[in-house]
């Protein structure tokens, strides 16, 4: 059993998680089994400096978990119908998070076949909505702290500089000049990715 991700971790600025999350792998634990995947996707959000981050608005009950420490989920949806898992990064007060946009399946992968009501593993978790439906993460997970039981992250393969792209965020095109911020993180050539990247930097 790989060693769970610290607080010491999380605690760090949300492009930092963003990164490092990579090769990680996410698990989640219900009555009907455990499915996991490796991270292969993220995205950062950087709080107050960030015009695509929830948290550039003023504070509000939906986003108050993202002040407190890193290691939480935030869970929210999207178009009235997906969830989107974030893991929230920083300190208390630095409101910082990372959304998880696609998982390659290492574990229960029966199971998400179900859930998702597909065969095709490449389409499993290669979006934020799919893989939330995949491993049953939604607003009951909200909150959840990430050295718990039941939602956690664990250490994978170590990545090297060049097998990272940095590219541009996904549907984010109201935020202005953050729009073009490299703060979207895939590993190289995974084919689990949501969108092949189209900017690269290493």
């Amino acid at each position: 059993m790989q060693k769970r991700l610290s607080r010491e971790f999380y605690n760090q600025d949300g492009i930092t998680v963003a990164k490092q999350l990579l090769g990680t792998v996410l698990v989640r634990k219900t009555a009907d089994g455990i499915t996991a995947g490796k991270i292969v996707e993220t995205e950062a959000y950087m709080g107050e400096i960030d015009a695509a981050a929830h948290s550039f608005k003023p504070r509000s009950p939906r986003t108050e978990i993202q002040y407190g420490e890193g290691g939480f989920a935030y869970i929210y949806m999207i178009y009235g119908m997906y969830w989107c898992m974030n893991v929230v990064a920083n300190t208390k007060d630095i409101p910082h998070a990372v959304l998880i946009r696609a998982l390659e399946p290492v574990e229960g992968i029966e199971l998400m076949k179900v859930r998702r009501n597909t065969q095709n593993i490449k389409n499993l978790c290669s979006g934020p909505g799919k893989l939330c439906q995949a491993l049953a993460i939604d607003k009951s997970c909200y909150g959840l702290d990430l050295l718990g039981d039941e939602l956690y992250i664990v250490q994978g393969e170590k990545l090297l500089p060049e097998q990272i792209a940095a590219t541009p965020r996904i549907n984010i095109d109201y935020a202005g000049q953050a729009r073009d911020y490299l703060w979207r993180f895939v590993i190289d050539k995974n084919p689990h990715v949501s969108k092949t990247p189209k900017k690269k930097q290493q």
